[in-house]
């Protein structure tokens, strides 16, 4: 419900409102109800009295309890709300009927000789090791410089590279993680053909990712075999200028929506995220997942107080065992490091209005639409089902787009009410402003405003049409603000589990 004053109330269950503008002491709010505090964009005003113990209500759900008697037109915040462990979660709410049938959709993709499709065409340098990162960026470098122009067809050389790949044990929880990941990259259907480099004595060994890839033009070799830095510079321009040949040579057609991947995340979330951007988002997977396609929601750490909103939802007992199995498996691990699942949201989130991991994970969980909960999967692990499924990972943005990236996401969609920076190269990533004014800030940055459904009064499903129109643009060649600024070498961070020896 709308109020007069520029205050919504999510639900008619809810005690507290978001404030969609500044409100200012004196404003009258609702019937007998004035603005007791300066109440910034996003966060959250009493409805009415809250007493000290008692449970507040946004989404029509417990987001924490009062630490003290909060009075009418009173700003809801840390100051008098906080996490409370044990809280029974409420009922999930009915469900809406899936959006209708979308029809035969079709995006212009890549057809790869593997069956898979892609929504773009780079050229892989894939880093086994730490050691021949440096390499590989001065490679990729190389290659943007003097070989693209030659190559139309190609979209660019991208390096991935990162920190990991030795010092851990070879049969290891790091390792096996690591292997999974860049394995996934390896074989990425936005690849057209991929390079690996390794030092030669490390112990993720080119070895274990065998030889050339069938129909992925994978080849590797290893510094230390090749006179050095500079000669393996030399020899891997020669081979990448061969493997750019047949690359280019790709041509867009016409592929079912069906066979897009979409990963969901959300980062610099503020009060405005679980308003508009997180469930129009949703919307447009509802669409999505309609038409045959996948969308993969992910951040573990980021639905916990909300996962009985998608248990609820899976399709077999066992698909929401799994996913509380992995909630469990969070809940020691953030102990075992001194840590707790509550210690979230971030300094950021809190100043965007958000207080407690009940609020940011009943927001973020908006992102999933409504759709039946088809699979749960472990990090970086390929994704086989469609629909919606659920991918575990931290909360951290690169290192769980990392994992959906290497379980088959070709695309990413990106929400944000702070101003999240951030690009996902082979992956275009889309980003999804929260609030008009973030839009009209980073204007470069930003594709689309969601504020609107504030500002604007949009409709949730006409912001999430415009959502899945642009996905769809998207995976046939347009590309993103992200793109086009250049982001996406820095963000292959694969998630680093285990023992470092």
């Amino acid at each position: 419900m709308q109020m007069a004053v520029g205050a919504l109330a999510l639900s008619e269950a809810d005690n507290v409102a978001v404030a969609c503008r500044r409100l200012v002491v004196g404003e009258p709010l609702a019937e007998g109800v004035v603005v007791n505090d300066l109440i910034e964009p996003g966060h959250k005003v009493a409805l009415g009295t809250i007493n000290k113990g008692a449970a507040v209500l946004k989404f029509g759900q417990m987001i924490g309890c009062a630490t003290t008697q909060i009075l009418p037109g009173q700003h809801v915040h840390s100051h008098n709300l906080a996490f409370e462990r044990g809280l029974t979660p409420g009922a999930p709410q009915c469900l809406p009927a899936m959006a209708a049938d979308m029809g035969h959709r079709v995006f212009h993709g890549y057809r790869r000789a593997t069956g898979m499709s892609a929504t773009r065409n780079f050229i892989g340098i894939i880093a086994s090791v730490n050691c021949s990162t440096t390499v590989c960026r001065v490679i990729a470098e190389e290659a943007n410089r003097t070989l693209l122009h030659e190559f139309p067809g190609v979209d660019g050389f991208v390096p991935i590279v990162h920190g990991q790949g030795c010092g851990t044990g070879g049969d290891g929880e790091g390792q096996k993680t690591l292997h999974r990941t860049i394995a996934g990259y390896a074989r990425h259907p936005n690849f057209g053909a991929v390079l690996m480099i390794g030092l030669g004595c490390e112990v993720n060994q080119l070895t274990l990712y065998g030889q050339k890839g069938a129909g992925t033009g994978r080849h590797h070799f290893n510094i230390q075999e090749s006179g050095g830095s500079r000669h393996s510079v030399k020899r891997a321009l020669a081979m990448l200028a061969e493997l750019a040949q047949e690359a280019g040579r790709a041509r867009r057609e016409p592929i079912s929506v069906a066979e897009l991947v979409v990963g969901l995340q959300c980062g610099g979330s503020d009060g405005l995220s679980g308003v508009t951007a997180n469930p129009a988002l949703g919307v447009a997977m509802d669409m999505l997942v309609a038409a045959g396609g996948t969308a993969i929601l992910s951040e573990t750490p980021e639905i916990y107080g909300a996962e009985h909103l998608l248990t609820a939802r899976a399709t077999r007992p066992e698909i929401a065992q799994k996913l509380m199995e992995r909630i469990r498996w969070w809940e020691g691990y953030v102990a075992a490091g001194g840590a707790s699942l509550d210690n979230n949201p971030s300094p950021g989130n809190k100043r965007g209005g958000l207080t407690t991991i009940l609020e940011k994970s009943l927001g973020a969980v908006a992102k999933a639409g409504h759709s039946p909960l088809n699979g749960v999967y472990g990090y970086a692990e390929r994704v086989s089902d469609r629909g919606l499924v659920f991918m575990d990972t931290p909360g951290y943005d690169p290192v769980s787009a990392t994992g959906q990236v290497a379980g088959g996401a070709n695309i990413i969609a990106f929400t944000t009410g702070r101003g999240s920076c951030f690009g996902c190269r082979p992956v275009p990533s889309l980003k999804l402003a929260s609030n008009s004014a973030l839009y009209q800030s980073m204007p470069d940055d930003m594709d689309i405003d969601c504020g609107a459904v504030v500002s604007e009064g949009k409709s949730l499903d006409k912001m999430g049409a415009e959502i899945f129109e642009r996905i769809v643009a998207i995976a046939s060649g347009q590309k993103t603000h992200s793109e086009e600024f250049g982001y996406g070498d820095n963000e292959f961070v694969p998630w680093q589990l285990g023992v470092t020896l």
